[in-house]
């Protein structure tokens, strides 16, 4: 069995028998790895506290044809974010942005554009950034990634441009405008396809001044949880922590 090794991010680790740690994994040209950590739980185990949430690591493991779990025998830690998470709304936070990853990708599958996202509002969130608005921030670009996120900036029927408040399709696919919405179920507001464009030509770490109210950031929010529980079928355990 070749050994191979991958930078990756921890998701999230759960103990299995008395000494031994199920880890995932966000791997950077992997994409979603699950493995056993043999030993992980004994004292002065080699891996440390490699296996934190949100650690970034570097992986070593083994693969078995028709097994699910590789076999990690070591990890060495890169960077740590653990002494933020000390903020519980920070932790939440952080366990939600690994549950939609989880939940969105498709294990083994690379994406190389999340994991660059993830990694850059992880340092941002380090940095002293907002959390609420980096939240609104990851959920619009993994959207976006996962082809789910509609055009906010016209409607879906007539394709005029919006410039006041729409109505979200049924299927979530789109924004119809006031005279074309078959049903008034679930309002758009303007500042949604604002922040949308926004994200697109701005990094998480930007600066200056954010040009959006935190009452503007939770219209923003409802819309985006919505199209988010649309899309699993089901509500994200973290969410309710938010």
């Amino acid at each position: 069995m070749p050994l191979e090794q991958s930078e990756a991010i921890v998701l999230r680790s759960f103990t299995v028998g008395d000494q031994d740690k199920i880890v995932v994994f966000f791997a950077k040209n992997k994409g979603i790895i699950k493995g056993i950590a043999k030993g992980a739980r004994k004292f002065g185990s080699r891996f440390g506290s490699s296996l934190e949430l949100m650690s970034v690591v570097k992986i070593f493991y083994y693969e078995k044809e028709g097994k699910d779990l590789v076999t990690v025998s070591n990890c060495d830690l890169l960077e740590s974010f653990f002494e933020m998470q000390k903020d519980l709304k920070t932790s939440f936070t952080l366990s939600y942005f690994s549950e939609l990853i989880e939940e969105f990708s498709p294990t083994r599958a690379k994406n190389d554009i999340l994991y660059r996202l993830l990694l850059s509002i992880l340092h941002t969130v380090k940095k002293g950034g907002d959390v609420n608005f980096l939240t609104r921030y990851f959920e619009v670009w993994l959207l976006k990634i996962s082809g789910v996120l509609p055009d906010f900036k016209k409607c879906k029927k007539c394709g005029k441009p919006f410039t006041n408040r729409g109505w979200l399709s049924s299927k979530k696919d789109g924004v119809f405008c006031n005279q074309c919405a078959p049903q008034k179920k679930e309002e758009i507001m303007p500042e949604l396809g604002a922040f949308v464009q926004w994200t697109k030509k701005n990094p998480p770490s930007q600066k200056e001044p954010l040009p959006f109210s935190p009452q503007q950031l939770e219209a923003i929010k409802k819309t985006l949880n919505s199209l988010i529980i649309f899309h699993l079928e089901k509500k994200p355990k973290t969410l309710r922590y938010l």
